[in-house]
C-alpha cells in the first residue's frame, strides 16, 4: 500500500495488479485467485500496464550506487520479457506511450535522468537529467494520450513538457510556467485529447496546465484545500475530477471550479486510484494497506481487501481447526478465515507491537504480548479485552504459551525472565518468576502434560524448566541467538534454530545435542513448526525460503519460494492442509501442505 500508484486495474476490466514487497500480485477480481510475477532483487517502487493491455513494467529499488532494473512483463503469458538496467538506486516512475511503442522511466534523485526505451527492440532511445538544477527532482512521469513522441514529468518545483526527436535520438524538455506558484507535484493525469493536463499538489490543490503554450490556465480550490495533498487523481467523461487525498478522503470535484460535490473518507492516505472500464467503478488504494471499491453512481465505499501494513510478528491457528488463523502486528491483532482468505476480526491497540499471541485450548480467548510489557486477553468473536496484566515485564513482553487446562500462562520477556501466571475465573496472579536467562526470550513451548516447558532465549542458551517445582531441569548452550524451539510430538526431543543457521536435534533428558544441520545458507532461521505425527517440519528465515524437512532423514523434501520479507513466523495448520508464512514485509502467505 505504500508504493505511489501501486494499485492498477487492467484494461480487461477483470484483474487488478499491485506490488507486495519484490513480487507483483495479479488477482482476479471475481475468483480472488492470484498469479505472482518473480523477478526483482529488492521490493517494487513502481508498476504501470501498457493501454492495450499487453504489456507490464515495473521498477525496483536497489543499494545505493547500485543499478535498479526495470522489468518489461508479457501479462497474458505472465513471463519476464526484458529487463532494463540503467538507471542507480530507484526506478521513481514509469509510463507506456499510447500505442506501446516506448516505455519511459524516471530514475530516484540519486539518479535523476528520464530514459525512453523502445518497447520493440528492448533497448533504450536516449536520456536526459529529468529536472533543471535549480528545479527539485522530478517524481513523476506521465504520457501523453494521443502521441507517442510527447510526455510530461513533474516534481517538487518542475513541471516539464518533453518532445522525442527520435531521428536524432534526443528528447527536448520546456519548462511549463506556474506564475507566482510553489508547488510541489505529487500526481498527473492527462486529458484524453491531449489539450491540457492536471497535477496535484502536496498543498492540497490542482493545477490545469496547457499542453500546447505550456501555461498553467487555473487552479483550485482556492480556499478550501485538501488536507495532507492531491495524493492521487482521475480524469472522467464528463470533465469531473476524482480526488484522493493524504487525510484519507476521496472527493468528487466539478470541472470547472473544483468545487467538491461528494466525498467519503477512507482508512490510511490514499495512494492509488484506478478506473475500472469508463469509470463507472474506481478502486482505492491506500498506504494502510486497505483496498476499497467504489461504484460512481452511489459513491459509497466497500473494503475489499485489507492485510497488515507493518511487520507481522507471529502466527497461530486454534487447537484442532484450519480455517482459522490469527497474526499480530504493529498496532493490531487480526483473525483471518482461511477458505476466503478474508479478515473477519481486528483487534485495534494504537501505537503498540504485538510480539506474540497464542489461543487458549477451550477457544474462550486470544492472549498476546505487548510491547508495553502487558499481557492482554480479548475475546476470539468479538476482540473484547476480557482482562490486562499490567508490568507483566520490565522491557516487554517477547514470547507468551498456555497451559492445555488454561489455568496458567507463561511469557516471557526482554530482560529474560520467565514468569508463571495463574490465571482465575475473575483473577490473575504472577505465580512463580524464573531468572535464568540475561536476554530476551524468544520462543516457549510447553509439553503437552503441563509438567515441563522450553524456553529459547537470545543469550544462546535453551532452558527446560519443571513447571511443577520451578526449577531448571536442563541447559542447552550454542553459540547462537536462539530464535525458535519445537518439542517432537512425542517429547523425548527438541529442534531448535537461530542466528547460527543451524538445526538443531536435542535430547530432552540429558541435554545432550543429537545431531546438527545446515538449516540455511544465508541468514538466520526465525521460525518453525512440527507436524503432529512428527514426521515433517518447516522453517523459515532470512533468506525468505520456506523449506519443508523430512525430521528421521534431516533433509529438505519441498522449497517454497514467494515471499520478499524475511519470514519471522511459520505454523503447519491442524489436519496438514496448509502452511501459513508471515514476513517482515506484512505480507501473509498460505502454502498448500506439503
Amino acid at each position: 500500500g505504500h508504493v505511489p500508484r501501486g494499485l492498477i486495474c487492467h484494461p480487461d476490466k477483470e484483474h487488478v495488479l499491485y506490488p507486495l514487497g519484490c513480487t507483483v500480485v495479479i488477482q482476479d477480481l471475481d475468483s480472488k485467485k492470484q498469479t505472482f510475477l518473480h523477478g526483482h532483487t529488492n521490493n517494487v517502487s513502481c508498476i504501470v500496464i501498457s493501454r492495450n493491455g499487453v504489456y507490464v513494467a515495473s521498477g525496483q529499488v536497489t543499494f545505493m550506487g547500485f543499478k535498479a532494473d526495470i522489468i518489461l512483463w508479457d501479462f497474458q503469458r505472465k513471463e519476464l520479457l526484458a529487463r532494463f538496467s540503467l538507471h542507480k538506486g530507484k526506478i521513481e516512475g514509469l509510463a507506456f506511450s499510447p500505442n506501446s511503442l516506448y516505455l519511459l522511466s524516471l530514475g530516484g534523485q540519486d539518479d535523476g535522468s528520464v530514459v525512453v526505451w523502445h518497447v520493440g527492440k528492448r533497448e533504450a532511445v536516449c536520456g536526459s537529467p529529468a529536472s533543471a538544477r535549480s528545479a527539485g527532482s522530478a517524481t513523476v512521469v506521465v504520457c501523453s494520450s494521443c502521441r507517442d513522441e510527447m510526455f510530461v514529468t513533474a516534481g517538487n518545483g518542475t513541471i516539464r513538457v518533453w518532445e522525442l526527436d527520435l531521428a536524432n535520438r534526443k528528447i527536448r524538455p520546456t519548462e511549463c510556467q506556474t506564475g507566482q506558484l510553489r508547488r510541489a507535484i505529487m500526481c498527473v493525469k492527462m486529458a484524453d485529447d491531449d489539450n491540457y493536463f492536471y497535477a496535484g499538489t502536496s498543498s492540497g490543490d490542482v493545477l490545469k496546465v496547457n499542453t500546447n503554450n505550456k501555461l498553467m490556465t487555473e487552479y483550485g480550490p482556492q480556499k478550501e484545500k485538501f488536507s495532507s495533498g492531491v495524493t492521487a487523481l482521475l480524469l472522467l467523461k464528463t470533465g469531473d475530477l476524482i480526488v484522493g487525498t493524504g487525510g484519507g478522503i476521496v472527493a468528487l470535484c466539478k470541472g470547472s471550479n473544483y468545487k467538491v460535490m461528494k466525498k467519503i473518507q477512507v482508512q490510511g492516505a490514499v495512494t492509488s486510484l484506478t478506473c475500472r472500464g469508463q469509470g463507472h467503478q474506481f478502486f482505492v488504494g491506500t498506504n494502510e494497506c486497505q483496498i476499497y471499491r467504489i461504484n460512481y453512481t452511489a459513491f459509497k465505499e466497500e473494503l475489499i481487501a485489507a492485510c497488515h501494513n507493518e511487520a507481522v510478528h507471529d502466527i497461530v491457528f486454534p487447537l484442532g481447526t484450519s480455517d482459522l488463523f490469527a497474526t499480530c502486528s504493529k498496532n493490531d491483532i487480526r483473525v483471518w478465515h482461511t477458505p476466503e482468505n478474508r479478515e473477519l476480526l481486528r483487534i485495534v491497540i494504537p501505537n503498540m507491537t504485538c510480539h506474540a499471541i497464542e489461543f487458549m485450548r477451550d477457544g474462550k480467548s486470544i492472549i498476546s504480548a505487548w510491547n508495553d510489557g502487558k499481557i492482554r486477553a480479548f475475546m476470539p468473536e468479538t476482540g473484547r479485552l476480557m482482562y490486562v496484566i499490567n508490568h507483566a515485564h520490565s522491557l516487554g513482553v517477547t514470547a507468551i504459551a498456555a497451559t492445555s487446562d488454561c489455568k496458567q500462562i507463561i511469557s516471557g520477556g526482554g530482560e529474560g525472565q520467565v514468569r508463571v501466571w495463574e490465571i482465575g475465573e475473575r483473577t490473575h496472579k504472577l505465580g512463580e518468576v524464573l531468572k535464568e536467562h540475561v536476554s530476551a526470550v524468544s520462543c516457549i513451548k510447553i509439553k503437552k502434560n503441563d509438567r515441563e516447558c522450553v524456553t529459547a532465549s537470545l543469550d544462546g542458551t535453551c532452558i527446560i524448566w519443571d513447571i511443577m517445582r520451578f526449577v531448571r531441569k536442563q541447559m542447552i548452550l550454542a553459540n547462537t541467538l536462539f530464535k525458535c524451539v519445537c518439542y517432537h510430538p512425542e517429547e523425548y526431543q527438541i529442534i531448535t534454530s537461530g542466528t547460527d543457521r543451524r538445526i538443531g536435534y536435542w535430547e530432552v533428558f540429558d541435554g545432550s545435542a543429537i545431531r546438527e544441520l545446515e538449516g540455511s545458507v544465508s541468514g538466520s532461521i526465525n521460525g518453525m513448526d512440527i507436524t503432529s505425527d512428527g514426521a515433517y517440519f518447516v522453517t523459515g528465515g532470512d533468506d525468505h525460503l520456506v523449506k519443508l524437512w523430512d525430521y528421521n532423514e534431516g533433509a529438505v523434501t519441498h522449497v517454497g519460494v514467494g515471499h520478499s520479507g524475511n519470514i519471522t513466523r511459520l505454523k503447519i495448520s491442524p489436519g496438514n492442509k496448509y502452511i501459513v508464512s508471515v514476513s517482515a514485509d506484512g505480507a501473509i502467505l498460505l502454502w498448500k501442505y506439503p
